[in-house]
C-alpha cells in the first residue's frame, strides 16, 4: 500500500568492493568489531537492537538519519559489505524495505539470523495478498511487493516493539551464550519502559476515545489507534499520498473540507514525505486552528526508541489538550 524504501540497488561483486574504495571505512569498522554484528534497515530497529544488546553488539543502521528520505534510498556497496559481515539482520518486511532481501540473498553469510518484524507482529491479514505497487508506472520496481490491507509501519505498535525486543534477546543469547544474562536484563528494562508508554496511551484513550483526527499517511496509525483516536481521512487520499500516485480532486476536496467541520482535533503529518497536496492539507489545518503533529519514519538525531515514542505521545497529548 505504499512506496516505502523504494531502493535502486546495483549489486557489486565482492572484488569490486575492495577496488571501489567507497566501503573502506565500513570494512575497517567491521574488522574491528568485538561483538555481535547487527544490521538493521533503519535506525528505529537499530536503536532497539542497541538497547537490548548494549556493549555486546555492534549495530549498523542502513538508514540512520531523519534527513534521509526512505522513499528514494539507494543501497550501496558499503551496505552490501555490512550485510556480508552480519550475524543478525533486521528488516521491517511487508514490502517496506525489500532491498534488505536483495542484499541478504547476494551477500549474507550462511548462518545469518534474519528477523522480519512484520512477521513477528502478527498484524498482516491472515490471508494477505501481495501486489506490486504502481505496476504500470514503476516497472523499475518489479519485485517490490506489499501486503494488501497492512499498515506496514509496525514500529509504531508498542506490542510489536516488545515482541521484537524479546526476539532479539533470545537471538543474541543463542549466538552469544556468555552474555545471555545481560541481554535478558536489558530486555526486562526495555519492556518496563514500553509498559509505561502503553499506560500513557491508555490514559489518552480514557480521555479522548473516539476523537477525530486526520493524517497525511498512515505512518503513526497504530499509535493513534492505541490512543483511542479515530481516523477521518478519506482512504483514497492517504493511499494516494502513500503510494505516490495522483490525488483525485474529489479526494483532496473532501480532505480539505474536514478541517472546517470541527470534528478533526489533530493532523498527523509525515515530515519525510511531503507534496503540494499534503502542504495544502497542512495549511487547511493551520487556518482552522487544528494542531499539526509531526511524525517520522526514522529516529530524530539524539533520540532512542523509548525517548522518541515518549515524545510522540507527549505531542499527541499536548495537541489534544490545547
Amino acid at each position: 500500500m505504499n512506496r516505502r524504501l523504494r531502493a535502486s540497488l546495483i549489486l557489486i561483486p565482492a572484488t569490486a568492493l575492495v577496488v571501489s574504495g567507497c566501503s573502506a571505512s565500513a570494512e575497517t569498522a567491521t574488522e574491528s568489531s568485538t561483538g555481535l554484528r547487527v544490521v538493521s534497515s533503519t535506525n528505529v530497529y537499530g536503536s532497539i537492537a542497541s538497547i537490548i544488546g548494549g556493549e555486546h553488539v555492534d549495530v549498523t543502521s542502513i538508514i540512520d538519519s531523519a534527513a534521509q528520505d526512505p522513499h528514494s534510498y539507494e543501497a550501496s556497496a558499503q551496505d552490501q559489505l555490512a550485510i556480508s559481515k552480519a550475524d543478525v539482520v533486521i528488516e521491517n518486511g511487508g514490502g517496506y524495505d525489500p532491498f534488505i532481501d536483495t542484499l541478504v540473498d547476494a551477500a549474507a553469510g550462511e548462518n545469518v539470523e534474519k528477523v522480519n518484524v512484520v512477521d513477528l507482529s502478527g498484524l498482516a491479514p491472515a490471508e494477505a495478498e501481495h501486489f506490486h505497487e504502481d505496476e504500470h508506472d514503476h516497472a523499475e520496481d518489479e519485485g517490490h511487493e506489499h501486503i494488501e490491507g497492512l499498515n506496514e509501519h509496525v514500529w509504531y505498535d508498542l506490542a510489536t516493539a516488545d515482541t521484537l525486543a524479546s526476539t532479539l534477546a533470545h537471538t543474541f543469547s543463542h549466538l552469544d551464550e556468555d552474555n545471555a544474562a545481560s541481554y535478558s536484563e536489558n530486555y526486562t528494562a526495555f519492556s518496563e519502559d514500553l509498559a509505561a508508554l502503553v499506560a500513557s496511551t491508555e490514559q489518552l484513550k480514557a480521555e479522548f476515545d473516539g476523537t477525530g483526527v486526520a493524517l497525511t499517511e498512515p505512518v503513526p496509525g497504530y499509535l493513534l489507534e492505541a490512543s483511542g483516536l479515530r481516523n477521518l481521512t478519506p482512504v483514497d487520499f492517504s493511499e494516494a499520498i502513500e503510494e505516490g500516485s495522483d490525488v483525485s480532486p474529489a479526494s483532496l476536496r473532501d480532505t480539505l473540507a474536514l478541517f472546517g467541520t470541527g470534528e478533526v482535533k489533530l493532523l498527523a503529518y509525515n515530515e519525510q514525505t511531503s507534496s503540494p497536496e499534503t502542504e495544502r492539507v497542512r495549511s487547511a489545518a493551520e487556518k482552522n486552528s487544528v494542531p499539526v503533529v509531526s511524525f517520522a519514519e526514522t529516529l530524530p538525531d539524539g533520540e532512542d526508541y523509548v525517548s522518541w515514542m515518549t515524545n510522540n505521545i507527549a505531542a499527541i497529548t499536548d495537541a489534544l489538550s490545547s
